[in-house]
């Protein structure tokens, strides 16, 4: 009988409050448990507000993804007021969350996952040195870029909202200010310089290149071309991520859930499509989405108050001390939709919206870290056309109306779905007498980070690590290579204890 080690592994680099919990046997993770350790209560904070303050204080929810919970909150009122905003709003709150997922996607990927690359795991390999010289931390060349360059493009948000983080320019039905025709060309300036940026150092080609790929093959024929291919950050990104096997780690559960890149708005250049449309895929073949199917369980999770699923507008969010028993190991629900773990984020958003080459991968080999990987640094080359051509209609469409007529006082329920850069993130409010009675958040971690829901079944992430075989257990490298291409984001700051109370600190996973 194959010896079982239980180990616990507190992972550093993501975003906010994470412990893993492994179980080995004969060399591979046989079981993982995902626990995120600190409770907010978010859903609380709001209950007995004014209907505004939900775009004041959901913002707070994330530093790195504030302009995203700040429009679902503003879709969820206009969905509960009845508005309808203007296509210049939707333009604004598009360009404004779609530049804050751009830099997401290049920070997480040069400062957070390639960072593993270099650490003493693969010391001995041929291609370690030159890696540490592109990818260490605040010294390597891309890390350096890739901070330059990033804040520089999230200037824009400031012009366009007033601020980033936190800003609170999107209101029921629009936005609260129109950028003059000046301001709009400087943040036009800004997204081409930041495009030229990408295209040299990330790409190795124009945007049109690569978005002429449409099969595993196909890659293999844009890599091998050019030596300015290989020698982009996407070209270090495959081969490493080759020759570390990770294109076999993370498979997960291979069900996945977009809710589109954007609102589109009724006039104007782009047109609709499957990329806008709300959507499920399971493997590679896509199907319609029902927003009445989402439901949350609790049953392993520190909360009470129900059995089985809750869809969001009758969830509760009462927290409980973790029990005694161990049944309970988790501060994030479990959401599912249509009672299935589901996978989100930019891959999850890919399969979704049609893309050739994550759907020729997915039917040969199944989804994996590396393709993750792979979709969220590609990313940028769908989303930075989109907010040009934007910004471009807003200088030709600038007296066009940016806000619709709001009622003095807001009643009803409404729901607000948009695609954060790790996922699908939905906000659900229901507004009485002009006051919040109840809301309830969705994120994109809570689909991916999932705890075990009643059936027992596992979330995405805890799946995707049964299989992965770890060669040191001092430094189970592998395990994070997969945590992190989901890009977990629990927000805020990492504490790691056991049981008893006592600070562990003896074991970083992928560390320096």
């Amino acid at each position: 009988m194959a010896e079982r080690r239980i180990v616990e592994l507190p992972l550093n680099r993501v975003e906010g409050d994470l412990e893993v919990r492994i179980a080995i046997e004969d060399g591979r993770i046989a079981d993982a448990w995902s626990s995120g350790t600190l409770y907010r209560g978010f859903e609380n904070i709001l209950k007995g507000r004014a209907a505004l303050d939900a775009l004041v204080i959901t913002p707070r929810v994330c530093g790195i993804c504030t302009t995203t919970h700040l429009n679902a909150a503003a879709k969820a009122l206009d969905a509960a007021a009845g508005l309808t905003p203007p296509d210049n709003a939707l333009r604004l709150r598009n360009i404004a969350r779609l530049v804050e997922g751009v830099q997401s996607d290049l920070r997480h990927t040069i400062l957070m996952f390639m960072v593993d690359f270099v650490t003493p795991a693969y010391a001995g390999q041929p291609w370690f040195d030159a890696a540490q010289a592109r990818f260490a931390p605040l010294a390597g060349s891309s890390a350096i870029e890739t901070i330059r360059e990033t804040k520089r493009v999230i200037e824009l948000i400031a012009v366009i909202g007033g601020q980033w983080p936190h800003s609170s320019f999107m209101v029921p039905g629009g936005v609260t200010h129109m950028p003059n025709v000046t301001e709009l060309a400087s943040c036009r300036a800004l997204v081409m310089r930041f495009q030229q940026w990408y295209e040299t150092q990330v790409l190795g080609c124009r945007i049109e290149r690569w978005q002429a790929i449409d099969s595993v093959a196909a890659l293999d024929t844009w890599l091998a071309e050019s030596a300015a291919h290989a020698d982009g950050d996407l070209g270090w990104l495959l081969r490493l991520g080759r020759a570390a096997g990770l294109d076999a780690l993370g498979k997960g559960c291979g069900r996945f859930l977009s809710y589109g890149i954007a609102d589109l708005p009724r006039e104007g250049a782009v047109k609709a499509g499957p990329a806008f449309t709300p959507g499920v895929a399971i493997g590679a073949v896509t199907a319609a989405f029902d927003q009445q199917v989402i439901g949350e369980s609790i049953a392993t999770s520190h909360y009470e108050g129900y059995q089985g699923l809750r869809h969001p507008f009758e969830g509760l969010t009462r927290p409980v001390a973790p029990r005694t028993d161990g049944s309970s190991y988790s501060y994030a629900k479990a959401p599912r939709y249509d009672g299935e773990p589901m996978e989100t984020g930019p891959l999850a958003e890919a399969l979704v919206a049609g893309d050739n080459l994550c759907a020729d991968w997915v039917a040969r080999h199944g989804a994996n870290a590396l393709l993750r990987q792979v979709a969220r640094l590609a990313r940028p080359a769908r989303l930075l056309p989109l907010i040009d051509t934007w910004l471009t209609e807003l200088i030709d469409s600038h007296d066009a109306p940016f806000i619709a007529v709001a009622p003095k006082r807001i009643d009803g329920v409404g729901y607000g779905l948009v695609n954060a850069a790790r996922g699908a993130l939905g906000h659900w409010a229901r507004i009485e007498h002009g006051e919040i009675a109840a809301y309830q958040i969705v994120t994109p971690t809570a689909w991916n980070g999932s705890p075990r829901d009643d059936r027992g079944v596992a979330g995405p992430w805890e799946q995707a690590l049964i299989g992965t075989p770890v060669a040191d257990l001092d430094n189970p490298i592998e395990a994070g290579h997969v945590i992190r291409s989901f890009d977990p984001c629990l927000v805020c700051t990492v504490h790691a204890y056991d049981r008893h109370g006592t600070r562990l600190g003896s074991l970083r996973v992928g560390g320096r």
